[in-house]
């Protein structure tokens, strides 16, 4: 039977531009988060600064985010454009740092800078296979529907949007059409894009649709969950 998976979905105070101060945000956010997977929102590196810089996976800024990784044992899951240009989920462990996705479905202004990625993606971390998704793609039936078919566990999103029962609606809707676990990362507070609030509430949702933990809509709050393989999550304490 597998171990049980405890998992973070964070939404940090997050300064524009400044790849450097959100590193070591995002570093603290994993040392204290307890979890073997923590999740951060879309473009959490950076803003959702839609001409910022793209961040080289090889940039020694990110050395305090690898560290803090190893230090805690966890895996990051964190937001930033990289060359293509793509909208990217960047993996931060002990190992370094890879793009481990990159998203499908851009909206807005999204699709004057960046190019969608090639599809659905998959990971797995201790025998649980998470899949992964950014903003417009959790609105996407069909990107839900072509990830879930990879055989996951959880449906795993990092976004930045504005209206909380939106991302409430798509996490239920997820998590019963597929059976699956989903996890959110939202931003929280103002940031770039015309976004001068953000939802937070940041949210693990069971394959029931029962909400298992949901953060406020201030920035700077974390939730956890555990899985337990054959009975479900719970809250984390």
């Amino acid at each position: 039977m597998r171990e049980p998976l405890t998992l973070a979905v964070a939404q940090p105070h997050v300064v524009s531009h400044d790849l450097a101060a959100n590193v070591a945000t995002h570093a603290a956010v994993v040392r204290a988060a307890g979890a073997r997977v923590v999740v951060f929102p879309e473009l959490s590196l950076t803003g959702y600064e839609l001409e910022a810089s793209t961040v080289d996976i090889t940039d020694p800024r990110l050395g305090p985010l690898v560290e803090a990784c190893a230090s805690a044992g966890a895996l990051a899951l964190v937001g930033a454009p990289v060359d293509g240009p793509h909208i990217a989920m960047l993996a931060v462990d002990a190992g370094g740092v890879a793009v481990a996705y990159r998203k499908v479905n851009l909206g807005g202004d999204e699709t004057a800078r960046f190019v969608p990625g090639g599809g659905p993606v998959a990971i797995d971390v201790d025998g649980w296979r998470l899949g992964l998704a950014i903003c417009k793609d959790t609105g996407v039936p069909r990107h839900a529907a072509d990830t879930a078919a990879l055989g996951i566990d959880m449906y795993v999103a990092g976004v930045a949007e504005d209206r909380p029962d939106v991302l409430a609606e798509r996490a239920h809707r997820t998590a019963t059409a597929h059976g699956v676990w989903v996890a959110v990362a939202s931003f929280a507070g103002p940031t770039g894009g015309g976004f001068d609030t953000t939802a937070g509430r940041s949210t693990v949702v069971d394959p029931s649709g029962v909400v298992v933990a949901r953060a406020g809509a201030e920035p700077g709050e974390s939730v956890r969950a555990t899985l337990r393989a054959g009975s479900g999550a719970r809250a984390a304490t």
